[in-house]
C-alpha cells in the first residue's frame, strides 16, 4: 500500500513537471550520445552533442523561472538540426532520423498545452515540417555514403538507442496524456459533484438548503407506499443579540453547536437550514404524538446544552412549529408554511416553545 503511493507521488511529480522531465531527458540522451560519438572518433557530432547539451541545460533553468515557450521552441529547432547534422555525417543507419518521430508527441502534447484556439495550425504547421525534414533526409542520404564510415558496433548502438529513445517517447507521452486526461475527468466529476452538493447544501452547517430540501418532501407526499411524516419548523430565539453582543464568528459557532445537536438527536431525519437561523426538520414515518414528545426534548436539550466559544457559554433557545402531513397539503411549501405560522405563533407569545396546534399553544 505505502509502495503504491510512492509510485503515485513518483507519477504525479513527472506529470505535472513533464516539460522539466523532458527537457532533462533529452540532455541524458545527448550525453550518452556525446560518449559514444567520442568513441567512435566521430568528432563534429561530438561537439555538437557538447552544444546540446549546454541548450538543454539552460532549458532546465528556463523551465525553473517559468518560460515555457521559448524551451518548446528550442527542443523542436534543436532535434530538427541535429537528425539533419548527424545523419549527414553518420549517414541514413545511424538512426539519427528516429529523433524527428520522437520528438512527434512532443510537438502533439506540449504544443496543445501552449498554444490555444487558432494558433494551434501551427501545431499542424511543426509536423509537416518535421515529416519534410524525414523525407528530404531519406531521399538525399539513404543510399549516400556518410562522411563517417562507423564501425558496425557503434552504428548498432546508435541504431539501438534511438530506436529506444523513439518508442519512449511514444510510450511516454501518450501515457501522461491518458493519465492526465483521467485526472481532469476525475477533477471535473468532483467540481461538478461540489456545485451539485453547494446547489443543495448550506455552506456553513452542510445541512440541505431549500433547494435541496423542498424536493424531498415533494417526493414524500408523493410517495408509492407512504406519506405518513412531520414537519418541524424551528427558530433560535434573539439570536440576533448574539451576533450583535459577540460578533457573527459567535453566531456561526452557534449555527454549528444547534447543527451538530440536531444531527445527533434527529439521526434518520432530514434536516434543512432555512435560512440564517431557521432550521426546518422532515421526520419520516414519525407519529404526530412521537414527534411532539421528540420536538420538546430538542426544545429542552438547546436550552441546557450551551455553545462554548472561547471559553464563554452562550445560552440560547429554540421555538418550534409543528405540523404532520394530511391529505389535503398539496405542496412541500403548503406544510411547511403551517409549521412556520405555528413557530412565529410561539414567537409571538413566550418562545422557547413547542406549538403544535394552528395557533394554540401548548408546553408540554
Amino acid at each position: 500500500m505505502k509502495e503504491n503511493k510512492v509510485l503515485d507521488k513518483m507519477i504525479h511529480f513527472v506529470v505535472h513537471n513533464s516539460f522539466l522531465f523532458t527537457v532533462g531527458i533529452m540532455c541524458l540522451v545527448h550525453a550518452v550520445m556525446l560518449g559514444v560519438t567520442f568513441v567512435a572518433h566521430v568528432m563534429p557530432v561530438m561537439y555538437f552533442n557538447i552544444l546540446s547539451v549546454v541548450v538543454y541545460l539552460f532549458c532546465i533553468i528556463l523551465c525553473k523561472v517559468g518560460y515555457i515557450m521559448p524551451v518548446y521552441v528550442s527542443i523542436l529547432l534543436e532535434v530538427s538540426i541535429y537528425a539533419i547534422y548527424a545523419t549527414h555525417y553518420m549517414g541514413w543507419n545511424s538512426g539519427s532520423t528516429n529523433y524527428l518521430f520522437a520528438i512527434v508527441p512532443i510537438i502533439i502534447y506540449f504544443g496543445c498545452f501552449l498554444l490555444k484556439g487558432a494558433k494551434r495550425w501551427l501545431i499542424a504547421l511543426a509536423l509537416v515540417l518535421n515529416l519534410a525534414i524525414f523525407v528530404a533526409l531519406y531521399l538525399i542520404y539513404y543510399d549516400a555514403k556518410p562522411v563517417y564510415a562507423l564501425d558496425p558496433i557503434y552504428r548498432t548502438i546508435l541504431m539501438l538507442f534511438s530506436s529506444f529513445v523513439m518508442i519512449f517517447s511514444v510510450i511516454f507521452y501518450n501515457f501522461i496524456y491518458i493519465y492526465s486526461s483521467e485526472n481532469e475527468m476525475v477533477s471535473l466529476k468532483q467540481k461538478n459533484k461540489q456545485l451539485s452538493a453547494d446547489a443543495h447544501e448550506d455552506a456553513l452547517t452542510n445541512l440541505l438548503n431549500r433547494r435541496g430540501f423542498l424536493p424531498v418532501v415533494d417526493e414524500m407526499m408523493k410517495g408509492e407506499y407512504t406519506k405518513h411524516f412531520c414537519i418541524a419548523f424551528c427558530d433560535l430565539d434573539n439570536f440576533k443579540r448574539i451576533n450583535d453582543t459577540y460578533g457573527h464568528d459567535c453566531g456561526d459557532e452557534v449555527l454549528r453547536h444547534i447543527t451538530r445537536l440536531l444531527k445527533r438527536e434527529m439521526n434518520g431525519c432530514e434536516i434543512c437550514r432555512w435560512g440564517g437561523e431557521e432550521f426546518v426538520i422532515l421526520m419520516r414515518d414519525y407519529d404526530f404524538e412521537v414527534a411532539k414528545s421528540k420536538m420538546e426534548y430538542i426544545r429542552k436539550t438547546v436550552e441546557t446544552t450551551p455553545t462554548v466559544f472561547f471559553n464563554m457559554r452562550i445560552n440560547i433557545t429554540v421555538t418550534i412549529g409543528l405540523e404532520e402531513n394530511k391529505d389535503f397539503y398539496q405542496t412541500p411549501e403548503e406544510i411547511i408554511r403551517v409549521a412556520d405560522e405555528r413557530m412565529y405563533y410561539g414567537k409571538q407569545h413566550g418562545k422557547n416553545i413547542v406549538i403544535y396546534e394552528y395557533l394554540q399553544s401548548e408546553d408540554e
